[in-house]
Order: structure tokens, then C-alpha cells, then sequence
């Protein structure tokens, strides 16, 4: 995981982004997002948060799909192909 300075929220790396399951809890998608834990809970009890929120039982679900939306990734990954030049874009295998 990133290292965030004192007192700013922790961040996911990109990478980080894409290993999440297919869905969320709210603290992982607060540092997704860049926010603090208790603005999350609190943008979602204001009806707010910058995707869809479901409710399971006691607990919040963020979907994973919605999230990467809300922070402008593609639900269609990018396939790299590691050459001396660099990565270098290819056609995904379908």
C-alpha cells in the first residue's frame, strides 16, 4: 500500500485499484477516492457518495465497478506487452 503524508488520507496505487474484489468496504474505497473514512460515512448518510452504495446486513458494499467509474478507470482493462521500449498497448485475448 502508498504511504500518505501525516494527517492526509491514504491512497490506492492504481494497480491496487484493479486487485480489488467485485466489491468494497467503505474504507477501502474512501482511500480509493482519496477521502478521509468519516467523510465517506458521511457523504453516504447524505446521499452523496460518488457511486452506488449497497447495504449488507450491518455493513456497507461498495461494487467495484462503480468505483473505478467514479475515479475515471475503464471497466475494460488495458493488456501490456513488456518490450525494451516500454509497455506498449495490445489487443485484449476476446
Amino acid at each position: 500500500m502508498s504511504h500518505a503524508r501525516r494527517g492526509a488520507p491514504e491512497t490506492l496505487t492504481f494497480p491496487e485499484v484493479f486487485q480489488l474484489p467485485i466489491t468494497t468496504n467503505v474504507h477501502t474505497a474512501a482511500k480509493a477516492l482519496g477521502i478521509c473514512t468519516s467523510t465517506a460515512y458521511r457523504l453516504i448518510r447524505k446521499g452523496t457518495f460518488p457511486c452506488p452504495v449497497m447495504r449488507v446486513g450491518w455493513q456497507y458494499r461498495i461494487p467495484t465497478t462503480s468505483l473505478m467509474r467514479a475515479l475515471g478507470i475503464e471497466e475494460q482493462p488495458v493488456y501490456l506487452d513488456e518490450s525494451e521500449e516500454g509497455p506498449t498497448p495490445i489487443e485484449p485475448p476476446f
